[in-house]
């Protein structure tokens, strides 16, 4: 059917009300599909482990081996009790972090587990990058986690000048939100997950300065998905030097500058990445704050935005990919490919 004639056009501010609507709606569904939807991991049995190895506090670059091995054998401990509760999926992962070549900086096998693993020499970095996972992490679905720290390492390695030393560290030191839940839309997760990943980088500042020459290495916080909330709600008290935010649904900041870091945000998403379509609002519903304000890619947030490629949401550090090559100039401190999107 043809229009009406003599209809009037939709005023701008008329399809701006309708388009905050929709997207209202949009996040709605999401949110009750999260409320519905079985959760997988909800019903598991809880998984027995030893607690945390007794370290030193805190941890110095002469006691790193000492850290290292016993966390290992923390490790083998907690194999030997998932495999005993009958869990041999949690058993093998334990078993796997167990191994003489890995280096954990913690360990804590318990429920769905904490670690911090270290590629390189910690002890003598002159750049290091610090990954922040998002939703489902946890050490049952760590190896992919890992992977990504390994690519970025290996990309480091070739891609650092010569004389310049590189360590990427895997920190998986919060409770992540599953997907399909009500936690992953809120804050939460993050405002728990903030003051120990302060903790972590005060921490991690004491064990690599240089005492005798003053030096201290740059370090680049890499935030994904739901980890760049945890790095929003942390920044205002982080001692580090970037802050990249990959595969961002927000921060819970409406700019760059609400953040209050003097670090410099950085911003990406790939063209595959189905965070774009998930509504940038805060919305208050039922007495919670859902949702995490504006899209960190948008020029109005105001981060150093740079080109990811066509690449989803697990693709950031795939290796050969152009927001690996990226993220690896920006922990070498050089300047990435900027965004044409």
């Amino acid at each position: 059917m043809g229009r009406t004639t003599g209809a009037a056009e939709p005023s701008v501010p008329s399809r701006a009300r309708r388009t905050h609507r929709l997207r209202r709606a949009l996040l709605a569904t999401l949110i009750t599909g999260a409320v519905v939807v079985p959760l997988s991991g909800a019903t598991r049995p809880e998984i027995p482990a030893p607690a945390p190895a007794a370290l030193a506090t805190p941890v110095t670059a002469a006691a790193l081996d000492e850290t290292y091995a016993a966390n290992r054998a923390n490790a083998v401990e907690a194999s030997r009790m998932a495999a005993a509760h009958g869990d041999r999926d949690r058993a093998a992962a334990d078993r796997a972090m167990a191994d003489p070549s890995r280096h954990f900086l913690s360990f804590d096998g318990r429920g769905s587990g904490r670690a911090t693993e270290v590629f390189g020499d910690l002890a003598h970095a002159d750049r290091i990058a610090v990954l922040v996972p998002g939703s489902d992490t946890s050490i049952d679905t760590y190896d992919r986690f890992r992977d990504a720290a390994r690519a970025l390492h290996e990309r480091l390695t070739r891609q650092a000048p010569r004389g310049t030393r590189t360590a990427v560290l895997a920190w998986l030191g919060y409770e992540t939100p599953a997907t399909v839940s009500t936690t992953v839309t809120t804050t939460d997760r993050a405002d728990e997950a903030a003051p120990k990943l302060r903790e972590f980088i005060r921490q991690l500042r004491a064990l690599t300065a240089d005492e005798q020459t003053g030096k201290r290495p740059h370090i680049s916080l890499l935030c994904h998905s739901y980890g760049s909330v945890v790095c929003g709600r942390a920044a205002s008290h982080l001692d580090v030097d970037d802050i990249a935010l990959v595969g961002s649904p927000g921060t819970g900041a409406d700019t760059a500058a609400a953040l209050h870091t003097p670090a410099r945000v950085w911003a990406a998403r790939g063209g595959g990445d189905w965070v774009a379509e998930v509504p940038h609002v805060r919305l208050d519903l039922l007495g919670t704050t859902v949702g995490f304000g504006t899209d960190p890619i948008s020029p109005s947030f105001g981060a150093r935005v740079f080109a990811a490629g066509d690449g989803g949401h697990s693709d950031y550090f795939r290796p050969g990919s152009t927001s690996l090559a990226n993220l690896t100039r920006i922990v070498l401190g050089e300047t990435p490919e900027a965004s044409h999107g």
